[in-house]
């Protein structure tokens, strides 16, 4: 089992370098706090909040992949190059039709130099 390297929130992190190895690694969700079942429903993950992500030949985000739960519901993969090559937010918009009566998603991004990051789970009401 590769280790998977969980965020923590770096206003607590003092060193710079630890808190754009934390940041830029982490999958950050960006949705909407209540959904409807059974209708499409986008759900945004974003590598990085305040720092960027190199998109290098041997250094980028290889894959994003959206759970629900231990229920892997999407997943994205990349290649280098497709920010062009430049430090980027790796941005990945999912559409979704959620089922139950809550999601709880959480989301992984790999760095083919880094490894596997986790960011905070969400939970979104569904009604």
């Amino acid at each position: 089992m590769p280790k998977i390297n969980k965020y923590e929130n770096i206003d607590n992190v003092e060193r710079e370098a630890k808190k754009d190895l934390i940041d830029r690694h982490s999958p950050f969700i960006h949705c909407a706090d209540t959904a409807t079942a059974g209708e499409p429903f986008e759900v945004t993950v974003k590598m990085g909040n305040e720092y960027t992500h190199p998109d290098d030949f041997d250094h980028y985000i290889e894959s994003v992949s959206l759970f629900n739960g231990d229920t892997l519901l999407a997943k994205a993969s990349y290649v280098p190059g497709t920010l062009g090559n430049v430090k980027a937010h790796n941005t990945t918009t999912f559409t979704i039709i959620p089922t139950g009566k809550k999601l709880k998603l959480s989301a992984q991004g790999y760095c083919t130099k880094h490894g596997i990051w986790e960011g905070t789970e969400v939970e979104v009401a569904v009604s």
